[in-house]
């Protein structure tokens, strides 16, 4: 079975006493086999239906990717897991498993879960929902850019954006706008023959044509022969945030951004050369 991203692992609280021994009670002991069943079963699936393509350890073989740890795999929420499973990915070797009860796609789950190892879901600096409302109002951010289908379409679609990039990197992207850029980005202004004027992002041009986004959306396309002037403006679109939040807007944002993008593992770094610039 081929998931192309992946998992997270399952927490074990211990309690312990003034004198530090470790106790365990009664509701413990009964969760404990329990959760032990319940990955004894996912083992068990994992090693029927997947095993021949991810490997019985599920790191992964020729066929299929590490669906134990590798870094693509570790992306995706558990609804998300769910929906791979039952589905399958049109356009690869990943199967749709209808047949699998809910309740094994949930022991599986878990049991990948394990094998990444680490503890529990990584904790947001902030508050999502504030996160939110400064992302469709104060911030302005939706004015641009769109998240989960809501907002503007002159700047880069940020659904996806956090899903690969740390909190660090998610952060250091709304401060230091211009670290990530790849060439001059803004916007142009167009002023045809008639007197009619087009003002957008720069989306495709050759010799004989331009083609300008508005901020609304539209696209225009213009013959450069039609042009009485093209001029280029060379400022960024996207302003440096770093004096227009406070350090808890700040981290509700970024703590939204991560939030959306269904990302448990917000530590996790994109290279260097992945590193995207908001504005493209």
């Amino acid at each position: 079975m081929l998931i192309t991203r992946g998992v997270l692992g399952l927490a074990v609280v211990i309690v312990t006493c003034a004198v530090h021994v470790p106790v365990t009670t009664s509701q413990e002991m009964k969760a404990e086999p329990k959760a032990s069943s319940t990955l004894a079963k996912g083992g068990q699936i994992l090693a029927s239906n997947c095993a021949a393509c991810h490997g019985i350890d599920g790191k992964g073989s020729e066929r299929a990717p590490n669906i134990a740890q590798g870094s693509n795999a570790q992306q995706l929420s558990d609804e998300q897991l769910s929906r791979i499973i039952a589905n399958g990915i049109p356009g690869t070797a990943m199967p749709a498993f209808h047949s699998l009860p809910a309740e094994q796609v949930r022991e599986l789950i878990a049991y990948l879960r394990s094998l990444e190892g680490t503890g529990k879901t990584a904790k947001l600096p902030g508050k999502p929902e504030d996160g939110k409302a400064i992302f469709f109002s104060k911030g302005g951010c939706s004015q641009c850019h769109m998240i989960a289908g809501q907002g503007g379409f002159i700047a880069s679609d940020l659904t996806e954006f956090a899903r690969t990039h740390s909190l660090e990197q998610v952060r250091s992207a709304i401060i230091e706008p211009s670290t990530g850029r790849k060439g001059p980005v803004g916007l142009a202004t167009a002023i045809l023959r008639d007197g009619e004027k087009y003002v957008g992002r720069v989306r495709n041009e050759d010799n004989f044509s331009i083609q300008l986004q508005s901020l609304d959306g539209t696209f225009h396309f213009i013959a450069k022969s039609d042009l009485e002037k093209l001029e280029y403006d060379t400022k960024p679109l996207m302003p440096n945030l770093a004096s227009t939040f406070t350090e808890k807007e700040l981290n509700d944002l970024v703590s939204f951004l991560i939030s959306a993008s269904g990302n448990r593992n917000p530590e996790h770094s994109a290279k260097e050369s992945e590193m995207d610039n908001l504005e493209d």
